[in-house]
């Protein structure tokens, strides 16, 4: 009978989480539908009486003032999207108005940390998406993908280095990116080093995992596999079957960035569309998508193979919704979370790792991972610790850490639930400007590989 009870219980939170799920993502559709509808509808009624010249945005240009700045690059989280997708909606929530030389690339909202990685180095060098012979061949999908005929920073190398804000999942593909530079992955570009990156910064980063994944139903036995029954399989089949219609218009719209697994009805035929419902086929088959990547068994694979370059500046802001009410972790605010994650902040609060399940690593403690944003655990997002811990250094006050040094990861703990500083800014209120501001003054001010010369100084 208790079974039976527990059984009806997770099924009605499940229908309940897929619910706010369905309809927040309906909302943020229909907003920017709407706000299409509107700018539309004013540009036909309000057309203007004089002559505007119109400057064309093209890629890789910068105004006068921002010319000779390095760009900094907002990399999007899991479900993101970026400029020119979802019509005017801002992912950073118009944080890109602030600096004169921001770029937001769109990337596959769920294709896999390694994919993301690589469709931003094309973004911005140019070219041909390439991912990889050997990796494409491993896990089932076409080589070559979307084409960049310009960059959008083309001139980049180690004499123009980048800066990378990412949010969630954008942190750790902006750190598999310096990787691959590292590495000299990339064919046709034997120059490239780490040292093309001069900083990163992460908001609410997913370093480490989050054991949301499990609550959302990867495995917690090998961090890989899904549940039979849970939000990421109807997640699963509402991705398939989105790419298999391939609607032009639509997917223009927003794309879950899928093509290179060639899914379209077009060519896998009605058969082929059965063949990825029953996981046989396609990115969920084969484990080339984004979840695996932010479990905690996944999050320690990438992580063997990354490090913390030492002349590479690293700034990271962990979130955390909860606090310590008699001993026990619980959320902090009712209001002050958002809707969409207050039962998730909740659920991770009071995760235990399952009795029969191998503990993820050697010293693993469930009271180290209750304190959380709703998506992410604060402990994961501070800076990289597993396997191996980098350098950090905690900062209360930004003035204790000047001069900055190179090669530690500088990171601070803000009372913030994941979404706080993304697609709605009046949530966030003063505090989306002082966060941003922060971040952005200090790319321009105190960020710098030499010292910087003055005007008349020769190079």
């Amino acid at each position: 009978m208790i079974r039976w009870g527990m059984a009806a219980l997770q099924l009605a939170e499940l229908f309940v989480s897929s619910m706010v799920h369905l309809l927040y993502g309906f909302y943020i559709f229909s907003t920017a539908v709407a706000g299409d509808l509107s700018l539309a509808l004013n540009e036909c009624l309000f057309k203007p009486n004089m002559n505007v010249e119109v400057k064309e945005d093209v890629p890789g240009g910068a105004s006068t003032n921002a010319k000779g700045l390095p760009p900094i690059v907002l990399v999007h989280g899991i479900f993101g999207f970026g400029k020119g997708r979802l019509g005017g909606l801002s992912y950073f929530a118009g944080a890109e108005k602030k600096d004169e030389r921001v770029l937001v690339p769109d990337l596959g909202s769920l294709t896999s940390i390694y994919d993301r990685a690589r469709e931003l180095f094309y973004y911005l060098k140019g070219g041909q998406v390439d991912y990889g012979e050997q990796h494409s061949k491993a896990y089932g999908h076409s080589q070559f993908g979307r084409v960049y005929e310009h960059g959008h920073y083309p001139e980049w190398d180690e004499d123009h280095p980048i800066h990378f804000v990412g949010h969630s999942a954008g942190a750790q593909v902006a750190r598999v990116l310096q990787q691959m530079l590292s590495d000299k992955a990339f064919e046709g570009y034997e120059n490239t080093s780490e040292n093309w990156v001069l900083s990163i910064t992460s908001l609410s980063g997913a370093f480490n995992g989050t054991t949301r994944t499990y609550l959302d139903g990867m495995q917690p036995e090998d961090g890989r596999t899904l549940k039979p029954i849970c939000l990421l399989q109807f997640c699963r089949v509402g991705a398939i079957i989105y790419d298999w219609f391939d609607i032009p218009w639509l997917k223009a719209y927003y794309n879950f960035g899928f093509d290179q697994f060639n899914m379209s009805w077009k060519k896998i035929g009605v058969w082929g569309l059965f063949d990825c419902l029953l996981g046989n086929s396609g990115p969920f088959a084969s484990g080339d998508w984004i979840l695996p990547d932010l479990t905690i068994q996944g999050s320690m694979q990438l992580n063997c193979h990354l490090h913390t370059f030492p002349n590479t500046y690293y700034f990271s802001y962990a979130t955390k919704r909860t606090r310590k009410m008699f001993g026990v972790t619980v959320p902090s605010s009712i209001l002050g979370i958002h809707p969409l994650l207050f039962i998730r902040v909740l659920q991770m609060s009071q995760w235990h790792h399952p009795t029969d399940a191998s503990l993820p690593y050697k010293g693993y403690r469930d009271e180290d991972w209750q304190d959380n944003d709703g998506a992410l655990n604060s402990i994961s997002m501070t800076h990289p610790r597993l396997p191996i811990e980098h350098p950090s250094q905690f900062v209360e006050n930004d003035s204790t850490c000047q001069p900055l040094q190179p090669g530690i990861w500088y990171y601070k703990i803000v009372e913030a639930d994941h979404v706080l500083f993304i697609v709605n800014r009046e949530r966030a209120g003063v505090q989306f400007d002082l966060l941003y501001d922060s971040i952005f003054e200090r790319c321009r001010k105190h960020v710098f590989r030499k010292t910087p010369m003055l005007p008349n100084e020769a190079h």
